[in-house]
């Protein structure tokens, strides 16, 4: 991640908007924020992991930790920050949240919003998610990116497992946490396994000798299905034969019952034939004329009712039309006199306006007379304001050549502040000193009960511990011999003739060796060799008890020592700041007098602010007081154009009156002329609407009597024509009754109601007399064919029977070969599937063999724990690189078997030690050092092109030389590509670094930013 820009309102300090622009920062590789404590230096770094993350170090959740980051002064706080991330693309993280205006100390809760940079425009992404965008979860940003205060050591000082865990998360290990993995594997292979084994308990007789017997089976019965299918067809031959001819004297038997059964059908055939003809006839010729005629009288009674109806709509037309006439002729005399009474209707209309007007006039006539006395009301206050604003002034100046300047009062108390600082440090550098002499003494103490010399106290423990490894050599041989010779007479004392001996293997033993007994020698020098290496490891203790004394002697000593050297600085800095003393109003002995002075000079400067704050406000009543005046005499100068104006439109008015006369009416109520005005208008307009209305009606309903007129000429006219067509028609229909020999129309009607369907009565008496003439046709084709033939059912039955035996046996033969084939196909396949089942079999068992060794391997997380023992060498290894150069080649880290860090000093013969052990200044070193790597790996790992680093804590406790070289490594990181931002007050630093942020604390306005 590379920060491009960091704005902050209303957050901590920062009261007013402050905007850093990064890429200024960024740029040089190496960069500073330096400030003085509580200048809010911090507060950037937390503002960023809050904008991101929404978390902070300082408060949580339940802190109220809206409230308490919010600026006290401030309503509302706002964080926007710009970054890349390691895909290269542009972010934005916004949190915004504001004060509840009826309640203080409610804070709402921060609304958040991330945006990416696309196509010139930022747009809102769906989520808030900065762990989805930087690759980083919240605790490894603030261990790789941005390390809080009080936070960079945690990775040094970790137990082994929270460091594995760590080490897991980062490094994203538990893609190497195989167990679950491996366990899921072997229980699909178990079951996959007691699958194979429960489907192979299924195959146990399925074997080759069971295979060939069933086809040796088969081949017999194979020759006996051959044999009686010999004997069927035979057999089935005959059968045949007699079938066929009983099945032709049942044909004829049958046909011959049937065609009586037609015979006896034919006359009603007949009969329906002639029926059937008539019915058509009759059809086609009357139907057409019987409709035409149904229509016409239908068509003439519909047209008679239209009639009277269209006549009757007629009538009422007209008598409507002559209504409205009447009406016309009666309304003409008022609206020729329309006109007239229009113009008397303007005029009223004029005069009602000349009233208004007239009334307008009085009112501003009042007006005026109430302006002019306000605007001298106003004149007089103005002059009595003046006169105070002038005696203001003249106390304001009486008392400024009492005031002591500001400048001095505070250059004079950050003397005397910075005095008293001095004097504390002295003090308390002193009670360091003693601290560090007590615990040098107590070390002293400590080293007595020893007895030891500390100057060559490691040769005589040399001296001791060489001889006792002499002495133990020696009775470690002396063991030696005795226990080879208790071996012997072992050996000797089992020895029997005939047996063989199990060092030389002879069966016979002649001179057999006696030993004596040896072991209580034996036990007595292994007394003896234990009591040696207890000793021995007495030794060692005490050396080592001894080196941690002197150890943490050294150590103290080299802090008494560095104490020392800080009070002398500070004694030289307070003698050369009581030399800047420089003014002679005040005595740098006596504070309380300087104190008593700046009281009186505050008081006077509170007395001048309260007289500047009342000659402010008199000024500003004084201003609103002319604005008042201004605003009275501009509305004096509006009223009296406005009289005028009102006049003259009276004059305009009257100029225009036709008929009426203003003098007649500018006496009257304006409420009697409006009664008057209102009652002609609305006359005026009813007779225009009735007018009109009128002689729109008379023009609408003119063409609809002549149109109804029309209408009912029409329908007598069509009435006339279907009465000659009904005559016509009727002359038709008689016509054909006496050509078809009918007497009326009712017998015409009589076979209509019938409803026969012509075609398929046809379709019938067609299909009867086809099967009529089969029949009879059929019958003389089977006689001719059986003249010489002649059927017996007994023979019939007898053939039958064998047919029956023979088919039935030949069934069973085929069953028993298709079923043994089946049983061989079956038993064949069965075979196939064993062989692969016993295959898989094979496959799964090895895999289980395979998958115990993995479970082995993976069992309990030891893998990850290994893989993560790898990642720490590894970091160890690259922390080194710096550390190393930083401690002038004098210390190295190192981790030991159960992984936790170790130090080798190698000015003690590159012996461990613990990492607690390290001086402050030492702890930075190594924790900067370990924390770069972190870095490095996790930002190598996010595929990051660059790598930004922020550093908040630890250069205070490095020396000068120290400083210098932690500077160098941080310089060499800029050839690395990496980018490191540090938060400190050390001076030396600040000198060094080319660019950097400069904060300062504003007592009115908060904390503010410089770059310099």
């Amino acid at each position: 991640m590379i920060p491009i820009q960091l704005t902050l309102e209303g957050l901590y300090s920062y009261q007013e908007r402050q905007k850093i622009d990064f890429e200024s920062l960024t740029e040089a590789g190496l960069f500073g924020i330096f400030g003085s404590v509580g200048s809010g230096k911090s507060s950037i770094l937390e503002a960023i992991s809050f904008a991101l993350y929404g978390e902070t170090e300082r408060l949580n959740s339940r802190d109220k930790r809206a409230y308490n980051m919010m600026n006290l002064k401030s309503n509302k706080s706002l964080i926007e920050f710009d970054f890349i991330n390691y895909e290269n693309k542009k972010f934005r993280a916004k949190r915004e949240f504001k004060r509840n205006s009826k309640n203080f100390e409610d804070v709402k809760t921060p609304e958040v919003t991330f945006y990416e940079w696309k196509n010139d425009n930022w747009i809102p992404l769906e989520h808030s998610s900065a762990e989805r965008i930087i690759g980083l979860s919240y605790a490894n940003f603030k261990r790789t990116i941005i390390i809080p205060q009080g936070q960079f050591k945690e990775f040094l000082e970790l137990g082994a497992t929270e460091r594995t865990n760590m080490m897991k998360e980062i490094f994203s290990l538990h893609r190497f946490d195989l167990q679950k993995n491996v366990s899921d594997l072997n229980t699909k292979n178990k079951s996959e396994l007691d699958q194979l084994e429960g489907q192979l308990k299924g195959f146990e007789e399925v074997n080759e000798e069971q295979i060939s017997a069933q086809k040796e089976h088969l081949k017999l019965e194979q020759q006996k299905f051959e044999e009686i299918k010999i004997q069927f067809k035979t057999i089935e031959d005959k059968y045949q034969q007699l079938k066929n001819l009983k099945t032709d004297f049942e044909s004829l038997k049958q046909k011959k019952f049937d065609f009586e059964k037609l015979s006896l059908q034919k006359t009603e055939v007949d009969e329906l034939e002639i029926k059937t003809e008539l019915f058509d006839k009759v059809f086609r010729i009357f139907t057409p004329i019987i409709s035409e005629k149904n229509k016409l009288e239908k068509e003439i009674s519909e047209q008679l009712k239209n009639k009277e109806n269209q006549f009757k709509i007629l009538q009422e037309t007209e008598a409507r039309f002559e209504d409205i006439k009447s009406k016309l002729a009666a309304i003409l005399p008022k609206f020729e006199a329309l006109e007239q009474s229009k113009i008397q209707e303007n005029d009223l209309s004029l005069i009602l306006k000349m009233l208004e007007y007239s009334d307008d006039i009085k009112t501003l006539k009042i007006r005026t007379e109430k302006g002019s006395e306000k605007v001298k009301e106003v004149e007089a206050t103005q002059k009595l304001i003046q006169k105070r604003i002038s005696e203001f002034t003249e106390n304001t100046e009486a008392l400024k050549p009492k005031k002591i300047d500001s400048n001095t009062l505070i250059h004079v108390g950050n003397w005397f502040l910075e005095q008293k600082n001095l004097v504390e440090s002295a003090k308390n550098q002193i009670v360091k000193i003693e601290e560090a002499q007590i615990k040098i003494e107590k070390l002293d103490a400590e080293l007595i009960p020893f007895a030891v010399d500390p100057a060559n106290y490691k040769e005589n423990f040399k001296q001791k511990s060489d001889a006792l490894e002499t002495e133990a050599k020696k009775l470690s041989e002396r063991r030696n011999q005795l226990e080879v010779q208790q071996k012997l007479a072992h050996f000797a004392g089992e020895l029997h003739d005939g047996e063989s001996c199990p060092l030389c293997g002879a069966l016979e033993h002649p001179n057999i060796v006696e030993f004596d007994d040896v072991n209580a020698e034996l036990t007595e020098i292994k007394k003896q060799i234990e009591q040696t290496e207890i000793q021995k490891n007495t030794y060692q203790k005490q050396v080592s008890e001894i080196e941690k004394i002197l150890d943490r002697k050294k150590i103290f000593e080299d802090q008494q020592k560095a104490e020392q050297e800080n009070l002398n600085q500070i004694t030289i800095k307070t003698e050369t700041h009581r030399k800047n003393f420089v003014w002679t109003d005040f005595n740098s002995d006596n504070e309380a007098e300087f104190e008593q002075k700046r009281q009186q000079s505050l008081e006077i400067e509170k007395q001048i602010e309260e007289l500047t704050q009342q000659i402010s406000g008199q000024q500003k009543t004084l201003e609103k007081e002319r604005e008042h005046l201004e605003k009275y005499k501009k509305a004096l100068e509006e009223f009296t154009l406005d009289e005028a104006k009102k006049e003259e439109q009276i004059k305009t008015s009257e100029a225009n009156l036709k008929i009426l006369n203003w003098s007649d009416y500018k006496e009257k109520e304006t409420a009697e002329i409006v009664d008057i005005y209102k009652k002609l208008a609305q006359s005026n307009l009813e007779t225009e609407q009735n007018y009109q209305q009128l002689v729109k009606d008379e023009k609408e309903i003119s063409p609809k009597v002549a149109e109804q007129k029309t209408i009912v000429s029409q329908l007598k006219t069509r009435i006339s024509e279907l009465e000659k067509e009904i005559s016509e028609n009727e002359n038709i229909l008689t016509k054909s009754l006496v050509e078809n020999n009918f007497i009326d129309v009712k017998a015409v009607q009589n076979i209509l109601l019938q409803e026969m369907n012509v075609q398929q009565v046809r379709n019938t008496i067609q299909q009867f007399r086809i099967q009529f003439e089969t029949l009879k046709n059929g019958i003389a084709d089977l006689e001719a064919k059986l003249k010489d033939f002649s059927f017996d059912e007994e023979q019939f039955a007898e053939a039958e029977n064998q047919f029956k035996t023979a088919e039935n046996a030949l069934k069973l033969a085929n069953d028993s070969v298709v079923k043994i084939v089946s049983e061989i196909d079956r038993l064949e396949k069965e075979f196939k599937k064993k062989e692969n089942l016993l295959l898989d079999l094979a496959k799964v068992q090895k895999r289980r063999e395979n998958l115990a060794i993995m479970q082995n391997l993976f069992n309990g997380a030891g893998f990850v724990r290994y893989i993560s023992s790898i990642y720490l060498r590894q970091l160890c290894d690259h922390a080194n690189v710096r550390f190393h150069r930083m401690t002038r080649n004098q210390l190295s880290l190192q981790l030991n078997e159960n992984n936790d860090f170790e130090i080798i000093d190698y000015l003690n013969e590159g012996r461990s030690r613990s990492v607690k052990t390290l001086s402050g200044g030492q702890a930075f070193q190594v924790s900067l050092s370990l924390a770069l790597a972190l870095a490095e790996s996790v930002q190598t790992n996010a595929q990051s092109e660059k790598n930004f680093f922020f550093i908040d804590e630890g250069f205070g406790t490095q020396d000068v030389e120290s400083v210098n070289i932690v500077f160098e490594t941080l310089m060499n990181l800029q050839k690395e590509n990496r980018i490191v931002g540090i938060i400190s007050h050390v001076e030396e630093l600040k000198e060094k670094i080319p660019v950097s942020l400069h904060i300062t604390k504003d007592e009115e306005r908060g904390s503010l930013i410089k770059i310099v």
